[in-house]
């Protein structure tokens, strides 16, 4: 960088002074990039992947393992982690181009994309990571009213008895979940929502240890495990919906799973050294075994618990009614997750909208100029006109449709087999591939291109039942009417 300054003496110009700034390299303030130093660690990395990961989808796996039965439904949970892992650990190598500790920085999912590939597949890539994370941002909406509707449907029940319907409405848990996510949208950045991904964290292993207990303690008053070997039994469904459910419930595992398109924003806030590759894998690794060993518990005991008539929502399906005050903080914990969750999530989709604002309309002081509000005690908070008016236009709208379309377990399934084999997969192993120049057609590609495939089939199939089971849905739905 250089500035070009001068001194003019009765009009007229005496000398010129370039200045050359060299680039802030070994600054203790600066990184490699020039940006403020990056302060992450493997523990705040892990704390946002765990956030994003043992999310709403966990309370869905019982009832996937019940579809899938003792012996596929483990399997397939052990097969998404490693491919989780694995993937995530090749697309981690993609965050730098060219050398893992002095290589140009990809800031963001596409920015890896379009170092590594380029071309039309950036597009591809920009359009379904930001659908599935639009997504996302509907599905946890869904999960959180539901919590917040199990609260008061709980606190009934425990009124008035099990018997009593106690239908309650929706809309109003959605507009106030909404309400608090238009609050917390107005964080900046990513980097300073850590605190929040900590707490979303801590909550996320409360109400799945609660889930998990009650799981067990099920068990033990039944005096027996439920299930069987292959699943939910022809009659309790028809072979049809058999078939359906069961791809169903491969998507829903895979959105159980699904942290990839989030993982270059996440591994972007890493101090180095060492390179944030390595910090990375540790904490992709660290994640997923945590994730894993939460994820087969919680399945497999909830399963256990209810055999074929396993709830979609393991605490909001109320197979379980006491100790009710246990349930409500379960709930409360889940709703509380999801607040910091949606934010990690669409963090990266508002980045991409600001920095497209700013790129086309760069003198536009609406869409840069930062107005500092003073808080007693605290930093100012810097509120932008833009960024408070499109994100709050984003809440509203990604509520209105979850209002429209309140289907949880279809809408978790729809998610998973969008977005699991393009931005899980595919990309990270593309890329990999262009970054390590693999040869074409040797015996690591051939392995690579089978992984790939072998993804879309599941992919495909679990999309397939998500919108069989969606179809079905709409046959008895009302908008905004619909009641639980």
């Amino acid at each position: 960088m250089s500035e070009t300054t001068g001194l003019k003496q009765n009009n007229q110009q005496v000398f010129d002074v370039s200045i050359n700034f060299p680039p802030q390299i070994g600054s203790k303030c600066y990184d490699d990039d020039g940006r403020l130093k990056r302060s992450g660690t493997v523990w705040t990395a892990s704390a946002h992947i765990i956030t994003a990961v043992i999310g709403s989808g966990v309370l869905s796996l019982a009832w996937a393992v019940a579809q899938l039965g003792w012996i596929a439904g483990p399997t397939v949970m052990i097969m998404f982690s490693f491919v989780t892992y694995y993937t995530s650990a090749l697309l981690a190598a993609c965050y730098r181009s060219g050398d893992p500790n002095t290589g140009k920085r990809n800031y963001t999912y596409m920015d890896a994309v379009r170092a590594n590939l380029g071309g039309f597949q950036v597009k591809v890539c920009g359009a379904i990571q930001y659908m599935n994370l639009f997504g996302v941002a509907i599905g946890y909406t869904i999960a959180a009213s539901i919590s917040l509707i199990a609260i008061e449907r709980s606190s009934c029940f425990h009124t008035k008895g099990h018997e009593s319907p106690c239908r309650v409405s929706s809309n109003p848990y959605m507009i106030a979940f909404g309400v608090v996510e238009i609050i917390f949208s107005q964080i900046p950045d990513f980097d300073q929502i850590w605190w929040l991904s900590i707490v979303a964290a801590v909550m996320s292993f409360t109400y799945s240890t609660i889930g998990l207990g009650l799981g067990i303690s099920k068990v033990a008053e039944n005096g027996k495990i439920k299930g069987s070997l292959t699943g939910i039994s022809i009659g309790t469904v028809t072979e049809t919906q058999k078939i359906w459910r069961t791809f169903q419930a491969l998507g829903a595992i895979a959105f159980a799973y699904s942290y990839s398109l989030i993982l270059i924003e996440i591994q972007d806030t890493l101090k180095s050294p060492p390179s944030e590759s390595k910090t990375m894998k540790r904490a992709t690794f660290i994640s997923v075994a945590v994730t894993t060993i939460f994820y087969m518990f919680c399945g497999c005991f909830g399963y256990a618990a209810f055999g074929d008539m396993s709830p979609g929502n393991l605490l909001t399906g109320f197979g379980f009614y006491n100790p009710y005050w246990l349930l409500d903080i379960a709930n409360a914990a889940i709703v509380i997750h999801l607040v910091g969750a949606y934010q990690v999530y669409c963090q990266p989709l508002f980045a991409f909208v600001e920095k497209t604002a700013n790129e086309w309309f760069p003198d536009s002081k609406i869409i840069t100029k930062e107005i500092q509000i003073p808080i007693p005690g605290f930093k100012p908070l810097k509120l932008n006109l833009f960024r408070l008016v499109w994100r709050t236009l984003f809440v509203i709208l990604t509520t209105i449709i979850s209002m429209l379309m309140p289907f949880f377990n279809d809408v978790v399934g729809i998610l998973g087999a969008f977005g699991f084999w393009p931005l899980t997969v595919y990309f990270p192993v593309e890329m990999y591939i262009v970054q390590k120049r693999i040869p074409k057609w040797s015996t690591k590609w051939i392995c690579f291109q089978i992984l790939s495939m072998t993804c879309l089939m599941i992919s495909l199939a679990a999309g397939v039942g998500s919108f069989a089971g969606v179809v079905t849905d709409l046959k008895v739905y009302r908008p905004f009417k619909t009641s639980y």
